[in-house]
């Protein structure tokens, strides 16, 4: 669960977001607007990335003023370009990584490590060089080495924008299947079927809050 109260977000002379005010508690919800529009400091707001300026941010029972560290834990983030989380030379390494301050024994670590990797498919590349896969594949890494700390709520900025056809149909797959709950801020509208909430920016504010169909449609209205 997600609430959002009257929030505003100011950087430097300009509003990026101003008086946001909703809950977030279905299970997949989609960001759509244009560029500009306030999308991805939207979902920095929901893990501590980003603070308000005014209003309240509330995840999970807690505020993120007081504790965003610790929502941290809690709320994993998919960035749109995966080189940006990719920190280790081969891919069982890059995931392991994520699990550094948990302390856990070895042999969890590689168990959880494995079981990841065979899930959603890399488990054949373990051993690979990380920065030398796919584009389509590093983004798989990327969730990998987030999904391996079991997040209860998972944010997605644009997960897709640098994905062939093929690998962005894969990465709706996997939306389809993961049991947190997700937010996927995109301009990738097809990727939104099916999910229960599309919210719509413009010029910071919510301007269309509804189910894909009846959102998706305004936006497009929006921008013709």
């Amino acid at each position: 669960m997600i609430d959002l109260a009257d929030v505003h977000v100011r950087l430097g002379q300009r509003d990026v977001l101003r008086g946001i005010t909703a809950t977030l508690a279905e299970r997949r919800i989609g960001v759509a607007g244009a560029n500009g529009s306030g999308k991805s400091t939207l979902a920095r707001l929901f893990n501590g990335l980003a603070l308000p300026s005014s209003g309240t941010v509330t995840v999970l029972g807690e505020d993120t003023r007081r504790h965003a560290a610790r929502i941290r834990r809690r709320v994993g983030f998919l960035f749109t370009d995966p080189d940006a989380q990719i920190v280790m030379p081969t891919v069982a390494e890059d995931v392991a990584f994520s699990l550094r301050r948990h302390k856990l024994p070895a042999a969890e670590v590689t168990r959880r490590v494995s079981a990841v990797l065979a899930r959603y498919g890399l488990d054949g590349h373990a051993d690979h060089p990380a920065h030398q896969l796919s584009g389509g594949q590093k983004q798989l890494l990327a969730l990998c080495s987030v999904l391996v700390l079991e997040p209860e709520i998972l944010i997605m900025d644009e997960p897709t924008t640098l994905l062939d056809l093929r690998h962005s149909r894969l990465v709706a797959e996997v939306l389809r299947e993961l049991p947190m709950q997700v937010i996927v801020v995109t301009h990738d509208l097809p990727l939104l079927d099916g999910f229960d909430r599309v919210l719509v920016l413009d010029e910071g504010r919510i301007v269309a809050d509804a189910t894909p169909e009846s959102a998706l449609g305004h936006y497009r209205k929006l921008m013709a």
